[in-house]
């Protein structure tokens, strides 16, 4: 989640680009938000309904939680740097911050199981000790954790039993590729590398440019494999996440250097400033929705409309919000558990 920064120091493309992660995380949730209960089962899907669904895991699946992780890392750094800029301890602030999370995301659960804010406050933990740590020992760990993940999810494509498929199973959990998507974000905000982005558009343009053919390839691997063995299909899925966030990234923060791009999806901008506010409000306007269609089980086609709903009421919810308040409802309240009556400078 984003940390709360003065709206002249803020960067207005992770703004967008934290909303456009929303909607994209909306695709995934909307299906967990009824609970399947013994007895209820879900037809195949068929014609149009196949294509989404299918498009959905190329496109879709694991990468846009991925970009969400990946600038909650980046808001780890600038909420950290910040901190200990003005004289507080950031360590010991961002810890409460991360438990104050951690006790907004138990009382999520009880709305949609499927919540991602205690594993996100549980796994942020993880990134405390390289706040003090050296850029070069950072990209280390990076990837040496990359090529664990990697390695690990390519051994289980081939075929593994035994003990060693379960400790396989534990390294490949969506666990590590939070973690390594933190990791990646606080690396990139650390060499300050947000804020010069015009100076590294020709480096983008390369690794964009590189990218797009491993993309590709996956997207085709995952297309065919989509008829085949569940089990198959999610390891490609994941095998193909970090390469694909790698090329979003990259295309999204080189088109949002065009300032009429960015006045574009200024609205969307507002989305993601209150992430926590509209991640939450998610599940009760999605409940909602499928309560007022009758829904016993939620389709592909249902799914892309039901998103698309939710995200236009966020997006003018949002900017209505904004013309009254600094914050969002759930951005204050975090703050205010975070700091108590302490003013954060």
């Amino acid at each position: 989640m984003n940390p709360s920064v003065p709206q002249k120091e803020r960067i207005v493309a992770l703004d967008i680009i934290r909303g456009l992660a929303l909607f994209g995380i909306l695709f995934i949730n909307i299906k967990g938000y009824i609970i399947l209960t013994e007895g209820m089962s879900i037809p195949e899907f068929t014609g149009v309904n196949q294509w989404i669904d299918t498009l959905t895991l190329i496109l879709i699946e694991k990468k846009f939680f991925s970009i969400f992780s990946f600038l909650f890392g980046v808001g780890f750094y600038i909420f950290a740097s910040r901190a200990e800029m003005r004289g507080d301890r950031p360590l010991r602030r961002f810890s409460r911050r991360l438990l104050m999370m951690f006790l907004i995301g138990i009382v999520h659960v009880f709305i949609f199981w499927g919540t991602i804010l205690p594993a996100y406050a549980l796994i942020g933990f993880l990134l405390l000790p390289f706040y003090r740590a050296k850029l070069a020992t950072i990209n280390k760990w990076l990837a040496g954790v990359v090529a664990v993940y990697v390695v690990a999810l390519i051994a289980k494509l081939i075929g593994t039993e035994g003990v060693l498929s379960t400790v396989l199973d534990v390294i490949i959990g969506d666990w590590t590729l939070i973690f390594t998507m933190f990791l990646a974000g606080f690396s990139v905000a650390k060499a300050d590398l947000i804020r010069r982005v015009g100076e590294c558009k020709k480096q983008l343009r390369l690794l964009a440019a590189g990218l797009l053919p491993v993309v590709a390839g996956f997207a085709i691997w995952t297309w065919f494999a989509s008829a085949g063995a569940a089990e198959s299909l999610r390891l490609i899925v994941s095998l193909g996440t970090i390469p694909t966030v790698l090329f979003y990234v990259a295309v999204m923060f080189l088109l949002l250097e065009h300032a009429a791009i960015r006045a574009f999806f200024a609205p969307v901008a507002r989305v993601g400033q209150m992430a926590l506010t509209n991640y939450v409000a998610q599940s009760f306007i999605g409940l909602l929705i499928i309560s007022i269609m009758g829904l016993e089980y939620v389709s592909p086609v249902n799914v892309v409309i039901i998103a698309s709903l939710i995200f236009v009421v966020q997006i003018i919810y949002s900017n209505v919000w904004f013309k009254f308040f600094a914050m969002g409802p759930l951005e204050k309240m975090w703050r205010f558990m975070t700091y108590g009556k302490q003013k954060a400078k």
